[in-house]
């Protein structure tokens, strides 16, 4: 996790009248003293985070809040002055950095430090309102009620086939958000005037303006990747969909409309995996079940995390410090509440590596862990670069490291590592690339929506009188799904999503599900790798680890496409390799779809 802090003001004079010499060497210096400041300064601020979202109270909040504050105003006023050199010839690299100085934070605070601290103050109320998020239903026959946190209801939604306790549940989850409605409204007005104070339309464009293109250009490319990939989740819905109507019915679900969210194992329906035994075809069930492989090993929570990083070592990277294994939160709690939606973290930009997570003994835990230590082993890998630098070279390139390695746990990764011992027989692929696209194809369509929800929020398209209509609106066009019973603008459902109570940018999870498969690919033909490219493991190469860890190192030094170019000698976002990874399932599920309504 990355934070920006607030600095005291730096002089920057204007540029306009000196000559080209003159604007680059005040440029340098400014930048360089901002960024020693910066730097300084983040370590404080993600300090704090740390706390409060480890140990969730008033104070901690405050506390937060506080350094929040310090960092908005400040950052604000560091992007107000390099806006002086905007006239400037500088050269690239420099101009490069003050475009990312513009663009560091999420919700950049109005000029006013009254609206900046009540901006942060929203912040970090509106984080913790999701840490703190619990169902409670009453108890039975005089029994206490029964509180579920996040965790919880993930796990009935996951397990549970019994209709009625999955819309409860479901239900219940959503409550969570019903007192963000007023706070997230006054949120954007503020995080709109902030960014305006930089010259951008709304929050929204400045997001989309980080990308090293034309915004629109951005996103002519996304819409462009899920086009090329619809007929292929179009397929799978239509699978899915008649897999659920045989087990649920007609009194549950129409057998040619949208799907109910609730039954698909999730509870944004983002990833539809836990429902394979529902949807697997008959005798289909004997796929390799991680969870059961760690259990039969015995592996425990941090077991998991010592195999995720015996996959970077094996690749020639150096093992994590002493200090992550130290400082890492790898299990909630008994005592208290955490936000529990795993992340990982650089604390001093250095070598004060961790990760946050909320670890269960489950196959879909173990990947999740692979990729946060892509996370760790990105943040590592740049520490040297100049503070602006210290990113991914986009915000997808850092989801994308670890969901790479994490495409890598094949059977046969599996084998060599000693979890499984034989591998399944051929005539399981096809259940393999099933359960793999049960969440990777399956979250293409809601890794686009949540920002188009938002930018059309930012722009004042979707007013707050329809944020819930507008958000299934969306869900219904790009995933055919609705909600299980009426929902009305008394719910506030897209804040049942961290990331939108957690102002955290989603085209990037977009980005890095196309991403991860041209990297994942790129180092399968470094590894040598022949045959289907779905069979590659990459595990133990060290040509391919060179590979990624030059990729790695170059972090957001040079624009995106031109770092993707050198790794994978694409340009742009190119779906093909997801296409050739899928393509024997696409072939099955038109199969199996022979005769039955596609589409909704």
């Amino acid at each position: 996790m990355r934070t920006f802090v607030a600095v005291l003001t730096l002089c920057a004079a204007t540029a306009g009248a000196q000559s080209r010499g003159q604007a680059d060497s005040e440029a340098e210096r400014f930048l360089t003293r901002a960024e020693r400041v910066l730097d300084s300064l983040a370590i404080r601020a993600s300090r704090a985070q740390w706390v409060q979202q480890n140990f969730i109270t008033d104070d901690t909040e405050i506390l937060n809040a506080e350094a929040s504050t310090e960092l908005s105003i400040a950052v604000q006023r560091l992007a107000t002055e390099a806006k002086k050199y905007d006239k400037a010839t500088l050269p690239a690299a420099t101009k490069r950095r003050l475009t990312l100085l513009k663009l560091a934070l999420a919700a950049p605070p109005p000029a006013d430090p009254k609206k900046a601290a009540e901006l942060s103050t929203l912040v970090a109320s509106l984080d913790a309102a999701y840490g703190k998020g619990q169902y409670c239903r009453p108890g039975v026959d005089g029994a206490k009620e029964t509180c579920l946190a996040q965790q919880d209801i993930s796990r009935i939604l996951a397990t549970s086939r019994v209709n009625s306790e999955l819309v409860d549940v479901w239900k219940g989850w959503h409550t969570i958000s019903i007192p963000m409605r007023d706070k997230y409204t006054r949120f954007v007005e503020l995080s709109n005037e902030g960014a305006k104070g930089l010259g951008f339309a709304d929050a929204g464009a400045m997001w989309r303006s980080g990308y090293d293109m034309a915004p629109d250009e951005f996103a002519k490319q996304m819409e462009g990747a899920w086009n090329q990939l619809k007929p292929l989740y179009v397929a799978l819905h239509a699978y899915v969909r008649s897999k659920l109507f045989e087990k649920y019915g007609a009194s549950v679900m129409k057998a040619d409309g949208p799907i109910p969210t609730q039954l698909l194992g999730n509870i944004w329906a983002q990833e539809w995996g836990t429902i394979y035994d529902v949807v697997a075809p008959p005798g289909g069930t004997s796929s390799v079940d991680i969870t059961e492989l760690l259990k039969a090993k015995k592996v425990d929570e941090k077991g998991m995390v010592h195999y995720a990083e015996n996959f970077f070592t094996s690749l020639g990277f150096a093992k994590l410090p002493e200090t992550f294994w130290t400082r890492s939160l790898f299990q909630k709690p008994a005592d208290r509440e955490v936000v529990c939606h795993a992340s990982a973290w650089d604390i001093d930009n250095r070598e004060d590596l961790r990760i946050k997570m909320c670890i269960e003994q489950t196959g879909e835990m173990f990947k999740v862990v692979h990729h946060e230590l892509g996370h760790n082993f990105y943040q590592r890998a740049y520490n040297k670069l100049p503070f602006l630098y210290q990113n991914g070279a986009n915000d997808g390139f850092h989801e994308a490291i670890g969901d790479a390695v994490a495409l890598s746990i094949t059977p046969k990764y599996l084998q060599q590592v000693g979890l499984l011992e034989e591998l399944p027989p051929a005539s399981n692929d096809t259940l393999f690339l099933l359960r793999q696209a049960l969440d990777k194809i399956a979250f293409l369509p809601f890794g686009l929506l949540v920002d188009k929800w938002r930018c059309k929020v930012f722009s004042g398209e979707v007013t707050p009188a329809n944020y819930n209509q507008a958000w299934w609106d969306l869900k219904l066009e790009y995933q055919g799904i609705v909600p299980p019973v009426p929902r009305s603008e008394k719910e506030f459902d897209p804040g049942a999503k961290y990331h939108v109570a957690g102002n955290v940018p989603y085209a990037r999870y977009f980005l890095a599900a196309i991403h991860q498969f041209q990297f994942y690919r790129a180092m399968c033909r470094a590894a040598g790798h022949t045959g289907s490219l779905y069979q590659c493991s990459f595990y133990g190469s060290k040509e391919a680890g060179a590979k990624l860890a030059k990729m790695l190192e170059a972090g957001a030094s040079k624009p995106w496409p031109v770092t993707l170019e050198e790794f994978t000698g694409e340009k742009g976002l190119d779906a093909s390799a997801i296409a050739e990874y899928f393509q024997p399932l696409k072939a099955w599920l038109d199969r199996q779809n022979t005769g039955k309504p596609v589409g909704w």
